[in-house]
């Protein structure tokens, strides 16, 4: 299949996924008290996929790359806070857990990802 859009990227649905079970588990009632910290984790796993979304939209496979870098690194983040909110006590053990698994996971692909593209020939769709 071909990408035509970030929307199409595997990716971006992925890290789409994760915030959207953040945002439910920092909705439970100890979690969402904890304003700051609640604001941050939504906001770092928000920046994965939105750095996926702004990196494929640059249109050049140097920028991609770099903005992949930027993702993936958020991701590690919200894996930390991830380790922080378990903690403090704020995540049932399954979410903790499948949480770790699909940020872990997605932290590979996107790995994998970066590696096709500094390997390919493609620049992207701005140099055409």
């Amino acid at each position: 299949m071909k990408v035509e859009r970030f929307e199409d990227l595997d990716i971006w649905k992925d890290a789409r996924g994760i915030c959207t079970l953040i945002f439910r588990v920092t909705s439970s009632e100890n979690f969402s008290k904890d304003f700051k910290f609640r604001d941050q984790i939504r906001a770092s796993s928000g920046s994965i996929m939105d750095n996926i979304a702004e990196g494929f939209e640059r249109g050049g496979n140097k920028e991609f790359a770099q903005f992949l870098f930027i993702a993936k690194g958020s991701c590690g983040e919200t894996r930390s806070q991830l380790y922080r909110a378990n903690d403090f006590g704020y995540l049932k053990k399954e979410e903790f857990t499948t949480l770790m698994d699909q940020t872990t996971t997605l932290s590979k692909k996107i790995s994998s990802l970066i590696t096709y593209i500094k390997s390919s020939q493609f620049k992207g769709e701005k140099y055409h």
